[in-house]
């Protein structure tokens, strides 16, 4: 498999060929995860990862993806490194690199971080979300589970629903989705949704009943209200009653339709309970798939291979 690239940034630098690669690569890279058993495709490369913004799925999930390949895994606790006493990210890097480590694993607050890193440095940068930007992996294996459960992605109708003003997920999904040819819907209050969200090739429901029922995967998004500098809701009792994903909109989808959701999920809020256990959801399956990507991209940045 051809895969010419040092560094994993933003979905929108894949091609349909690149994303048929990795498609490929994660089917691989599952049989192995399941399997319960270690591949020596990493052995004796040093990861480090390296977060400046809190998480569980996509930091532990990169984590068992780099031991499962062999990897020696470097957890860097930021509130506990030279970073609080004042060190910058590119000293950091650079003593990183000067410690031959392979790959960085790195989540920050601040949109294009990655690439400036990848720009600087030989070390493998691989982008765990930049600020309002994107979030390649997580785009990734949401692409991967609609492929797993549907067998296709071209002429699939997705529904992101959320906020999607402030979600780098939104902005990956609807890069990978587009170019792999499906069709791609979201919907959210106004105050929710990019101006100009249109050029990207996506159309906008306000009204959520209006598209519920014609589309083949609902993907759910939390409201960003760490990344918000202002309260965009009136209310979010109404946002609950416009735009959560109850047991009554649960009846209206299709019967092969599924319901995703990147994490951490605010259960009550824009997903009931009942609708994130029931059997349309594949969250957990996500969570797995999560393991599987990162394992494929890890394996296809390995420049040794």
């Amino acid at each position: 498999m051809s895969f010419d690239f040092k560094d994993l940034l933003a979905i929108k630098d894949l091609s349909k060929k690149n994303l048929q690669t990795i498609l490929y690569s994660t089917q691989c890279c599952k049989q192995i995860l399941m399997s319960g058993e270690k591949t020596p495709i990493l052995v004796d490369k040093n990861v480090a990862i390296l977060f400046y913004e809190p998480s569980t799925r996509t930091k532990n999930s990169f984590e068992i993806a780099a031991k499962r390949l062999s990897a020696n895994v470097i957890n860097i606790s930021v509130n506990t490194s030279s970073v609080v006493k004042g060190e910058s990210i590119t000293d950091t890097v650079k003593t990183l690199e000067a410690m031959r480590i392979d790959y960085i694993i790195i989540r920050h607050s601040s949109a294009g971080i990655a690439n400036m890193l990848a720009k600087n440095f030989k070390v493998s940068i691989i982008n765990a979300g930049d600020g309002f930007h994107e979030h390649p992996t997580q785009g990734l294996l949401d692409l991967y589970t609609i492929y797993e459960y549907k067998k296709k992605i071209k002429d699939l109708k997705v529904l992101i629903v959320g906020d999607i003003l402030h979600s780098r997920v939104a902005k990956s999904n609807i890069w990978a989705l587009k170019t792999m040819g499906a069709e791609v819907f979201v919907s959210g209050p106004p105050t929710f949704i990019p101006a100009n969200i249109e050029e990207l090739g996506v159309t906008v429901f306000h009204n959520l009943d209006d598209i519920i029922d014609k589309v083949d995967v609902v993907n759910i998004l939390r409201i960003q209200s760490e990344r918000q500098k202002e309260n965009l809701l009136p209310s979010l009792r109404e946002y609950i009653s416009l735009y959560q994903l109850n047991k009554k909109r649960l009846l209206n989808l299709k019967s092969e339709a599924i319901i995703m959701h990147p994490g951490p999920i605010n259960r009550g809020i824009e997903i009931d309970s009942e609708v994130a256990d029931s059997s349309k959801s594949v969250i957990n399956k996500q969570v797995t798939n999560g393991i599987a990507v990162r394992m494929s991209i890890l394996s296809l940045l390995n420049r040794d291979k």
